[in-house]
């Protein structure tokens, strides 16, 4: 039994279910804050930073071959 690429599949499991709750937390902070205009622009780059760390990190994850990635990255 392999256990790096079971430990490995845990993490990303617990990691991209700390993005989602993350997210959750930040709207939630939202909700709390929203009723003052003064900080609408602020909130609004908040949550729109916060949600995108998820889907960052599933878009990154099935990205492109290592191969075709080094390539990118010289």
């Amino acid at each position: 039994m392999n256990t790096t690429g079971s430990k490995n599949s845990q993490f990303k499991l617990q990691f991209k279910k700390r993005c989602f709750d993350f997210s959750i937390q930040i709207v939630a902070l939202y909700d709390e804050f929203r009723n003052k205009r003064v900080n609408w622009i602020l909130l609004d780059q908040l949550i729109r930073c916060a949600t995108s760390i998820g889907a960052n990190v599933v878009e990154g994850g099935s990205g492109a071959s290592k191969k075709i990635f080094s390539t990118f990255s010289k």
